[in-house]
């Protein structure tokens, strides 16, 4: 038997040796890469490489000899001593693997953090508002050498690696090491390149070993698959510049917002079924948006999530454009084209809770990082999720982070934040003895409502001219009030009250609605509280509700009616407008994620008429301040009449900032014609109807106002004058004060000109 060689003599002790090769030494970098033996003794190099027979060292200048690293460990742990260099120097390594193979690689040990005092304070105490150019993959040149950096929180971790295909997923050739007290593990890898696959392996205080996707990814694998993807968010050449320096000067709170709500994976797909991706969406929704007259689109969740039918609300990649449909330079095109259409686009965002999928956040380094350990506090009962822990610094600046990360790096418009309801109250869906009451004894989430208002303070101040959107049905006060007046800070909420008022209403018979006519009439009570959105969102298409057009009764006829006048009444009622695609066209089933809208019933001259009356409402509320320039003010709305419960008819004034500038707007809510029906009138001259949801081009009987209205000196609902209308059946007409030279020469035969 041949003797086996002595192993040569190294400085690292048996305990430090077995920390490298068992993968459980939390500061590698203490001890690979190059180091200097001490004053006058030169350098040693170290590199644990599992896979290699043999290493050569190799100097970037200098000497041609590429010295054979020692194998001080069977597991791969090399070393080369180098007493005559006194100066530390770049090398790469030569390896010859034990399948034949030849690799040279560049050690990823000789670099310093890439996170500085600065950054790990600001992780610290949760106000890092660049969070991700710091945590992540980061693909970055250090000198000449070009690589992607990895950093991620796991501050109960014994061990964190990054491993990938291009590593053999073996976590102990890329030991991460531990920023201290931070909880803070980073490493930078040369030569890896946008596009590889990586995990992080965790050991966790247990001793066990797990994968999980980086919570900070930027691109990840289509499901089922769940890898994190290294990608590079530069490069894309974005030509919003005017957009972006228009957007930043104007208060979109005080403009006209019409919304179109869109999930991008069943608006339209290909013959065979496949979906659309980021830029072939990019080269029909635009066009298609703003030909319907809207100002903004938005998005349901486009965050990656593993679940098709989540339809994006339980998101794991919280800062990565899903797979779906392309690349993130492709979702960048996506918006882009959008602001060259002149449309804003806004985001769903899904800060109130997380999936339980194991690949994900929940217990990410062994204990309940992100999540609340309690599980009166950190579940959520009916959506089998789990709760965000808000009052863990690291926590609020991974949320925050994320929504200036779409603000930031896609150009994104404005946020809609789903389930704010459930996450102020501390017995949301909960019964007695299922939640814990805040320091106070009460109900509400107090970290909650604290990282709100955070988080929109911190959007509105590095984003001006960004929407934040509540999804919020309570009557919690002020919730689209500054913050610094006490409210929540959100630029606007949804109106979950007027949405169900009026579905309610409409979905009555006509001969019963005199008995529900307080449905219409009482949002005026708190239309002014808030900030409101008008929403006949996705949730009101699905499970089991019925379509927008199925709702209303009646035969066909009566249901696109009825459509067109709901639209109106939205339309000319205080708030922003929120419509969810194939709504303005009346697709008659369901909305269904797994496939696209009804596209063929525009076929027929009904689906096509209650499109073009939705184009024409959305044009005019554009286009007339009076619908929109004093949303959130009394002084914006006047009743003319909501007493006539009797004949199912309402009338109004919406007014804007400017003299004269106003609209009448009324109602017929009936299938019966109302003729020479008078309703007072704001001002004296005369009027012309600029829009009639009966137009035979809508679908309608054709009833319409021709010509200029003459007000006459006959008194009406408390004003000293008044004007004479044919109100057509289920149907809602908007009437134009005339200027006084169009007022005279105007004739039923000569209308003043403007597009009907």
């Amino acid at each position: 038997m041949t003797p086996s060689r002595p192993r040569p003599k190294t400085w690292l002790t048996p305990a430090e040796i077995t920390s490298l090769v068992q993968a459980e030494h939390a500061t590698p970098h203490d001890l690979l890469g190059m180091h200097s033996l001490g004053e006058g003794l030169g350098q040693v190099v170290r590199t644990l490489r599992p896979d290699a027979a043999k290493i050569a060292l190799v100097p970037d200048e200098g000497p041609t000899v590429r010295p054979t690293m020692n194998r001080i460990h069977p597991a791969g742990l090399f070393e080369l001593q180098l007493p005559d260099r006194k100066e530390p120097f770049g090398f790469r390594y030569e390896i010859e693997t034990h399948e034949g193979d030849r690799i040279t690689l560049r050690d990823p040990y000789v670099f310093l953090p890439t996170l500085g005092e600065v950054d790990l304070h600001l992780i610290g105490e949760g106000r890092h508002e660049a969070l991700y150019e710091v945590l992540g993959a980061q693909v970055r040149t250090e000198g000449t050498v070009r690589g992607v950096s990895f950093a991620v929180w796991a501050p109960a971790a014994r061990r964190v690696s990054v491993v990938g295909d291009w590593n053999r997923w073996d976590g102990r050739y890329h030991m991460m090491r531990s920023l201290g007290a931070s909880g803070i593990w980073e490493i930078l890898i040369p030569g890896l390149e946008p596009g590889a696959l990586y995990r992080y392996e965790i050991l966790k205080p247990n001793g066990y070993a797990e994968l999980r996707s980086d919570p900070l990814d930027f691109a990840a694998e289509l499901r089922p698959k769940v890898a994190s993807r290294i990608a590079d968010l530069t490069g894309f050449e974005w030509t919003d510049r005017e957009w972006m320096e228009a957007r930043a000067a104007r208060d979109p709170a005080r403009g006209p917002v019409s919304v179109y709500e869109v999930h991008l994976g069943s608006w339209m797909r290909h013959p065979d079924h496949r979906w659309l991706s980021y830029r072939e969406l990019a080269e029909k929704l635009p066009a298609y948006v703003k030909d319907l007259g809207f100002t903004h689109v938005e998005l349901m969740p486009v965050s990656e999530y593993p679940f098709d039918g989540s339809w994006g609300y339980q998101v794991t990649g919280y800062y990565a454009a899903t797979s779906r449909y392309g690349s993130p330079q492709d979702f960048m095109a996506l918006v882009d084209a959008c602001h060259r259409e002149g449309l804003g686009v806004i985001l769903d965002w899904v800060p109130a809770h997380f999936p339980r999928d194991a690949f994900a956040l929940a217990r990410f380094d062994g204990t309940e990082l992100y999540e609340h350990a309690d599980p009166r506090q950190g579940e959520h009962p009916d959506w089998g999720t789990l709760v965000f822990n808000y009052g863990r610094h690291e926590v609020r600046n991974f949320l925050i982070g994320g929504a200036l990360f779409w603000l930031d790096r896609y150009h994104i418009d404005g946020l809609r934040v789903d389930a704010v309801a459930s996450m102020l109250y501390l017995d949301y869906s909960r019964g007695p003895g299922e939640w814990i009451p805040n320091r106070y004894g009460g109900r509400e989430n107090l970290e909650a409502i604290e990282f709100l208002k955070e988080m929109n303070a911190v959007v509105h101040r590095r984003f001006p001219g960004v929407l934040t959107i509540a999804e919020e049905s309570t009557a919690w006060p002020g919730v689209s009030r500054p913050t610094a007046e006490g409210g929540l800070g959100f630029s606007a909420k949804w109106n979950m009250g007027f949405m169900h008022d009026m579905l309610a209403y409409f979905h009555e018979d006509p001969i019963h609605r005199k008995f529900h006519h307080d449905k219409l009439t009482f949002g005026l009570l708190y239309a002014f509280n808030e900030n409101f959105v008008l929403p006949f969102s996705h949730d009101e298409v699905v499970h089991g509700k019925g379509s927008m057009v199925a709702k209303m009764p009646g035969d066909d006829w009566r249901r696109f009616a009825n459509l067109r006048a709901l639209y109106a009444y939205t339309f000319a009622h205080p708030g922003k407008k929120l419509l969810f695609m194939g709504s303005e066209f009346g697709q008659w089933r369901e909305w269904n994620h797994e496939d696209q809208l009804e596209w063929y019933v525009l076929e027929y001259e009904t689906h096509r008429g209650l499109r073009e009356c939705v184009k024409r409402l959305a044009s005019v509320y554009r286009n007339e301040p009076a619908l929109w320039a004093r949303d959130d003010d009394w002084q914006g709305f006047q009743w003319i009449d909501f007493s006539d419960a009797d004949d199912n008819v309402v009338s109004w004034v919406r007014r804007g900032k400017e003299p004269g500038e106003f609209l009448v707007c009324a109602f017929n809510l009936s299938p019966v014609p109302r003729t020479n029906y008078r309703i007072g009138a704001p001002e004296a001259g005369a009027y012309r109807e600029i829009l009639n949801t009966d137009l035979k081009g809508f679908g309608g009987s054709g009833m319409e106002n021709s010509g200029v209205i003459p007000v006459e000196p006959t008194p009406a609902h408390g004003f000293d004058r008044s004007i004479v209308l044919t109100l057509p059946p289920l149907g809602g007409v908007y009437l134009k004060p005339v200027v006084e030279s169009a007022a005279r020469t105007a004739t039923p035969e000569n209308p003043p000109s403007e597009d009907r």
